[in-house]
């Protein structure tokens, strides 16, 4: 993993990257940490700051790491490997409450310049600090399908905390 420029990201689609390849939100130190696989994002400019937003719904066991560190990391494994692939769906799907995502998923955990966690296999990795975070209230959704469409009572049905991050560092493979 080596620091790169902040530019790197302009040759990114981040529709592709986000929609399509997905990433795994990380955060905790190399230590103790958790990772989940996120398909929902942005990154873009804000209060004159690159940022990235992130969405992560409570009940997620990584919502604990979110909530209490300064810094999260994004982490882009391709989609050229079907193994990629593989542990983003795992990452998508199982608790770190109930599996040992660093184990059964082969991954490297590496510390970031931020100290925060990041993956050796990740072709990109965005690192970065809070800035902001919200609950989303269902009042304030003015289409009200997106709510119905996305929200329930179910299990994994609630509403996210959003978090805008500041972007301040970016690493390649």
């Amino acid at each position: 993993m080596q620091k790169t420029d902040l530019k790197a990201l302009a040759a990114e689609n981040a529709f592709e990257l986000i929609g399509k390849e997905w990433m795994l939100v990380a955060a905790g130190t190399p230590e103790h940490f958790n990772m989940m696989t996120a398909s929902w994002g942005g990154i873009g400019w804000l209060w004159n700051k690159p940022v990235a937003f992130v969405f992560v719904r409570p009940e997620r066991y990584t919502y604990q790491f979110t909530e209490r560190e300064d810094r999260m990391t994004l982490s882009f494994l391709g989609t050229d490997n079907e193994d990629m692939r593989r542990i983003m769906n795992f990452c998508g799907t199982a608790s770190g409450r109930d599996h040992d995502k660093q184990a059964e998923t082969g991954l490297t955990p590496v510390a970031t310049e931020g100290g925060s966690v990041a993956f050796a296999e990740a072709r990109l990795t965005v690192e970065g600090r809070k800035l902001f975070r919200s609950e989303m209230q269902a009042a304030h959704f003015l289409d009200k399908a997106v709510l119905e469409r996305w929200y329930h009572d179910g299990p994994g049905g609630s509403l996210h905390t959003v978090y805008v991050i500041e972007i301040e560092n970016v690493y390649t493979r």
